[in-house]
């Protein structure tokens, strides 16, 4: 951890509180450097000085996503100059050399460069603090929104914006097995894809939204209610969402419903995955695609 959160433990703790505590102290810095990055951003989106490239997947990315990371990397690395950091817009490290790592950093800079290119808005900074191979503190600023949700493992999620801050939580059904399911939608993505991997017997509202993370939120604080995305993405698109989703009482599985990993494996890809709300819902019997192989 940072050397002020050492020097600010208090005496006498249990170990676990001990975590807790530094994390918790951890979180307005970080969130001040999410907001930062942010800033930095809006102002090149909304001046439009930017320019796009294509990396070497055919994915888009901007001279926004560099200026970004960079600014998020040299904050990190002042405020916590002893954890290494992973950014997606970043040359990776070898497995060998990171997977013995105990803590690090996960970023992406911007998460929706689609969006930002499209200029829909709907992109956002996100930041991650991986111990021990699991999420345990994450911050996702929406720019276009000054919105800002947080969570630290063991303390609950929380959303910040114009009028104040409050703690969220997933939307919690009347009748688990009945009710309507609200369900984030990309607006990149045919809709088919989801569809045909969805029980036909129950009521589905979409909600279009643009990045992951951002869809993650709005399950967090219960504007919607799942979200399956099927095709590529990485580990840094899941990783702060992970935090703030399951600390609002929510889920982050695969489509087959295994838990997500981080830093296990060479490759830094996601498989297709599901965010869900509510658990009283039988959600294994709304997503039925993992059943047929």
């Amino acid at each position: 951890m940072s050397r002020n959160a050492e020097s600010n433990q208090a005496p006498n703790k249990e170990p676990g509180n001990q975590v807790s505590e530094q994390l918790q102290q951890l979180l307005p810095d970080v969130a001040g450097i999410a907001r930062q990055a942010g800033a930095l951003v809006m102002r090149m989106y909304d001046l439009r000085e930017y320019q796009t490239y294509e990396k070497a997947d055919e994915s888009p990315v901007t001279s926004a996503d560099m200026a970004a990371n960079r600014s998020i990397i040299d904050a990190l690395t002042s405020l916590t100059p002893d954890i290494p950091i992973l950014s997606e817009e970043s040359g990776h490290v070898d497995f060998q050399q990171r997977r013995d790592w105990p803590r690090y950093w996960l970023i992406d800079p911007i998460d929706g460069t689609q969006e930002f290119i499209a200029r829909s808005g709907d992109f956002a900074v996100n930041i991650a603090l991986v111990e021990k191979n699991e999420p345990v503190l994450g911050v996702i600023y929406w720019p276009a929104g000054d919105t800002l949700y947080s969570a630290v493992r063991g303390a609950g999620a929380h959303k910040t914006d114009a009028q104040g801050t409050q703690s969220i939580r997933v939307r919690k059904f009347d009748d688990p097995a009945q009710d309507p399911i609200i369900i984030a939608i990309s607006r990149r993505q045919p809709r088919e894809r989801v569809g045909r991997r969805m029980a036909s017997d129950r009521k589905i509202h979409p909600l279009p939204a643009g990045s992951c993370s951002l869809k993650a939120c709005f399950i967090a604080e219960g504007k919607a209610d799942c979200f399956l995305r099927v095709g590529p993405t990485g580990e840094w698109d899941t990783a702060a969402a992970q935090v703030i989703v399951h600390e609002a009482g929510g889920l982050i599985v695969s489509e087959k419903f295994e838990p997500l990993t981080y830093n296990e494996t060479v490759g830094l890809g996601n498989p297709n995955f599901l965010i869900l709300g509510d658990q009283a819902v039988a959600w294994r019997d709304v997503f039925i695609k993992h059943k047929q192989g």
